[in-house]
């Protein structure tokens, strides 16, 4: 777990959420039923509440600044789309929180970019958030069975390819670096691995659209039997 400080409470604290999260899937899964959409609203209540945390620790001491403090990177607007997905259940919403999360926050996870440790509260709030997601991501989809829908591969790339446009124009605006796109991270994240800057930007896109594409190849043979099929099956469970 490269950049993690107190990496055994970072450890335990991604092993035991692990745990319950695969417990949730498999219990949602064998008993489904009303209690789901109310730990699924849970969940969101701690993605929202982590959001709205970090901004106010920031304007309160007076360390939020436009460059560095906007949620823009793709982590903490996923927050709020899982938020969104955890509360309202929306077919998009579910689908960018999946791809986004475990080909995207996942990564995040595995490779913590953490300064602060336990039990610094920036600490929780980047655990709260980013395992969040992942829970959300798993819950919803392999829990609830919300599927991704069909043309889901290229509607996500595109409104991902869409997003970093749109923080790429933020950037130019500002002189900030969000999400890496003006210049390289002088800290060791998985981009050094995708080539120099600006070129790894295009080699994250080619990665984004292989991890999406395995992420979404589950589904084919379901969706191919709906089209067969459409009366037997539905598109998600209650």
């Amino acid at each position: 777990m490269l950049g993690a400080t107190s990496p055994l409470a970072y450890g335990v604290t991604v092993a035991i959420a692990a745990i319950i999260c695969a417990a949730a899937c498999v219990a949602a899964r064998l008993r489904p039923g009303a209690w789901t959409k109310w730990v699924a609203r849970l969940v969101g209540v701690v993605l929202l509440a982590d959001l709205v945390s970090y901004v106010a620790v920031q304007t309160a001491d007076g360390t939020w600044y436009a460059k560095t403090s906007l949620p823009l990177p793709l982590c903490d607007v996923g927050v709020l789309v899982a938020a969104v997905a955890c509360f309202w259940n929306l077919p998009l919403f579910v689908e960018l929180t999946y791809f986004w999360g475990i080909a995207g926050t996942l990564q995040a996870v595995a490779f913590p970019d953490l300064s602060t440790s336990f039990p610094h509260l920036v600490w929780f709030q980047y655990v709260a958030g980013h395992l969040g997601i992942v829970f959300a991501a798993l819950f919803l989809v392999v829990g609830m069975g919300h599927r991704p829908r069909k043309g889901a591969i290229v509607r996500v790339f595109a409104i991902t390819l869409g997003y970093t446009a749109f923080v790429g124009l933020v950037d130019w605006l500002t002189g900030a670096n969000y999400m890496f796109l003006r210049s390289a991270p002088s800290e060791w994240t998985l981009l050094k691995v995708l080539g120099p800057w600006p070129w790894y930007i295009a080699s994250a896109a080619g990665v984004a659209i292989v991890l999406i594409t395995l992420l979404d190849a589950p589904f084919w043979h379901s969706r191919r039997s709906r089209s067969v099929h459409p009366a037997a099956t539905i598109e998600s469970r209650p």
